[in-house]
């Protein structure tokens, strides 16, 4: 027996991989909708071998359904998500509108998996944002063994973060640059992002830090250690899908390259390739359509007394939105709707 499941916000980017990885990882579904706003209406969509026809979520009825995966923005999600909740269907939502809701788990499956059963506060769950997700994948298990004092973090994050216009942008912007005439003038960014990186992600805030580096900050301590100081520079990059990260930590035990390697080695969702030659590593090309974070370059920081370094990469549009949605589905599945 399976599991009625919505996706919301189904022709997006992230809609169309939150469906194709419920197919992958044969997510047991008895029924599937992929909903979508009046003016996508009629889209087909793939899941699995089978191609969906959008339904208006204007009008449909989540009496009945288990779960509904939102990918559209928070002000959809802000109207929709309510009358889900209150038909008894339990919302995973990718927006940011919930994540800093005390009432409101925000989960990573491989961090705070117990935080599962407050979906019952108000009947949904919060995925976080994408370059925190994959970061906290990698700092739990060292924070479980020396506990983590400290983390600055400097991100290298594609455009897909900003959606199908942004990926555009950057398509034409290159081609534009080979072919005089046809030059692509910024609309997405405040500046070019052919060629260049931008450090500036979402809106800026009265500290100077942007709305992307707080969100990495709260959205840690939540999930993490309400203790650990966080402080980060969020970047964008000409890169079509795929973060990275240069993660430096401090923590309260000492701790041994090798041990962490090896302790990141046994974490679940990691993948450690590092190796101290050319290309010993991955970068984001190397990253897409891949379920795992990339852990390389780990190496001792010898500038305070317990640091260590390291390059965190994986694919933003799996495991920094869809993938993540769908293990906290299979969480929920398993540990509380439990059907047969």
């Amino acid at each position: 027996m399976g599991y009625k499941v919505a996706v919301v916000g189904a022709t997006g980017n992230v809609g169309r991989e939150m469906l194709n990885i419920l197919a992958e990882r044969q997510f047991p579904v008895d029924e599937i909708a992929a909903l979508a706003s009046r003016r996508s209406l009629g889209t087909e969509v793939s899941f699995g071998d089978k191609t969906l026809t959008t339904q208006d979520l204007d009008t449909f009825d989540f009496t009945g359904w288990d779960m509904a995966l939102f990918a559209v923005g928070s002000e959809a999600t802000k109207e929709y998500a309510p009358k889900a909740a209150a038909a008894g269907c339990v919302v995973i939502d990718n927006s940011s509108l919930y994540r800093y809701d005390p009432d409101i788990p925000l989960i990573v499956p491989e961090v705070n998996p117990d935080a599962i059963h407050e979906y019952k506060n108000k009947n949904i769950i919060a995925n976080p944002n994408c370059s925190t997700a994959q970061m906290v994948v990698a700092l739990k298990p060292l924070h479980d063994r020396a506990k983590i004092k400290r983390v600055v973090v400097s991100t290298y994050q594609s455009v897909s973060g900003s959606g199908k216009d942004a990926i555009d942008e950057l398509w034409n912007q290159t081609k534009g640059m080979y072919v005089p005439g046809q030059e692509v003038e910024p609309k997405v960014y405040p500046k070019q992002i052919a060629f260049n990186v931008i450090p500036h992600i979402d809106v800026f805030m009265d500290s100077g830090d942007t709305k992307e580096e707080w969100k990495m900050i709260a959205e840690t301590k939540k999930i993490v250690d309400p203790s650990i100081k966080v402080t980060a520079t969020c970047v964008r990059v000409p890169v079509f899908v795929g973060h990275s990260e240069s993660i430096n930590i401090e923590t309260e035990e000492f701790l041994d390259e090798d041990e962490a390697r090896d302790i990141l080695r046994t974490a679940p969702g990691i993948l450690v390739v590092d190796k101290r030659e050319n290309g010993g590593y991955v970068t984001p090309v190397e990253c897409v359509g891949d379920f795992a974070t990339f852990i390389s370059r780990i190496r001792q920081d010898v500038t305070v007394e317990n640091g260590l370094n390291m390059w965190c990469v994986s694919d933003n549009l799996r495991k920094g939105a869809a993938l993540n949605a769908v293990q906290i589905a299979e969480l929920l599945g398993r540990e509380v709707l439990k059907k047969g």
